[in-house]
């Protein structure tokens, strides 16, 4: 059985946090003076550090993340175009390490999407009148929850009495299966040892020539 590198992700039912701003670019989720900090210690005191604080260092009470209605939030609605900019991985462990492991919003820059599935990150893509909605319904309940369903592919939002939307979005199949099963490349690799070991067996039976040093 693989041995999960990151953690699991199938279903979450979290705190969700509006964060009512299109193109929210990978240097104001990491700041580039912080990217010389050792990860080990967590990249999520920087997570949006500027617009988290004033000009003197303080954290902004108003800002959506300073708030008690979010903390512990796993996960974060934006508007479009979220995670444009450099290329900086940087920008997902702020979010990872902030304890987010859901972003939705109606687009995302490629480079983010790619290292936030890389790092157990799920980008969830809806239609920009859908987020909408859940940035109304969020911004009216603070602290409200959604649940996302990897595996069926939707996201829930409660409206109260019982009552719930559904709606669907599209993940890559293989992202998706390294995502449920907790793993990353390196993982994915380790997973098939056996297969490549008894690979290299064969073929090196079957065609020694290929060996480092044969004739």
């Amino acid at each position: 059985m693989a041995q999960a590198t990151l953690r699991p992700l199938t279903r979450l039912t979290a705190i969700a946090a509006p964060l009512p701003l299109a193109n929210v670019d990978t240097d104001q989720l990491l700041p580039a003076r912080f990217m010389r900090r050792p990860r080990g210690d967590g990249y999520h005191p920087y997570l949006l550090h500027d617009l988290a604080h004033d000009a003197e260092g303080r954290p902004d009470p108003d800002f959506v993340l300073n708030r008690p209605d979010y903390a512990g939030a796993g996960i974060l609605v934006a508007r479009r175009n979220f995670g444009g900019g450099s290329s900086r991985e940087g920008a997902v462990y702020a979010l990872v390490d902030a304890g987010f492991r859901v972003v939705i919003a109606p687009g995302f820059g490629d480079i983010f999407r790619a290292n936030a599935l890389k790092n157990g990150m799920l980008p969830v893509a809806l239609d920009e009148a859908v987020v909408d909605r859940l940035l109304a319904a969020l911004a009216a309940s603070p602290g409200a929850t959604i649940s996302v369903d990897l595996p069926e592919q939707t996201v829930t939002l409660p409206m109260g009495a019982g009552r719930v939307e559904v709606f669907g979005f599209e993940v890559d199949p293989f992202r998706k299966d390294l995502l449920v099963r907790g793993l990353d490349e390196i993982g994915l690799t380790l997973s098939l040892a056996e297969e490549i070991a008894r690979y290299a067996a064969d073929r090196a039976a079957a065609e020694p020539w290929v060996l480092p040093g044969a004739g």
